[in-house]
């Protein structure tokens, strides 16, 4: 029977012996050894993605925003949920970052989005956050028409009022689409 190595240590509740350390790092507070950690995450990929999402709760800012980031350039559609719940974070470098990793899942965290705006359009950081995705992702030649009328809605003075009706249409087309 093979042995455990470093590379592939399992602990004792199933994830990759690497992955708590990291997270010890990420919530450091010397920004390199944050980067560095964050990098090594990145690099494990998707064992770590369960562990990043329940940093996106942290009480720190910058272990959300680090784990945002991971969780950004990782793109594993499992995050879109917690990435659209984390939309409404106090910190708007951490919103942005969602936001970004929400328009790197593409229709995979898209269609989460559209789906709670339908009931959180009367948060403005979380149409905020929208409208960045949306924005994005409206370049894309399939999505523009689709996500044209969700902008719109988005940016009228109260989004709350048009933007679920436009949501549940974009995500209607887009079921339709894909």
């Amino acid at each position: 029977m093979p042995q455990n190595t470093r590379s592939n240590a399992v602990s004792d509740d199933g994830t990759d012996a690497r992955i708590p350390p990291l997270l010890v790092g990420l919530a450091g507070r010397d920004p390199v050894v944050r980067e560095n950690a964050r990098e090594a995450l990145v690099a494990i990929g998707e064992p770590a993605v369960p562990l990043l999402i329940q940093q996106l709760s942290h009480r720190r800012r910058h272990v959300r925003w680090e784990a945002a980031k991971a969780l950004c350039d990782i793109a594993d559609p499992i995050a879109a949920t917690a990435l659209v719940n984390a939309l409404d974070d106090t910190d708007d470098d951490v919103r942005w970052v969602v936001a970004e990793g929400l328009t790197a899942l593409g229709r995979e965290g898209l269609q989460p989005l559209l789906a709670a705006l339908l009931q959180r359009a009367q948060s403005c950081s979380f149409c905020e956050g929208a409208h960045h995705v949306c924005h994005a992702l409206a370049t894309k030649r399939k999505l523009g028409p689709i996500l044209r009328p969700v902008l719109a809605a988005l940016g009228q003075a109260e989004p709350a009022v048009g933007a679920p009706v436009a949501a549940y249409i974009a995500l209607s087309k887009l079921r339709d689409l894909f």
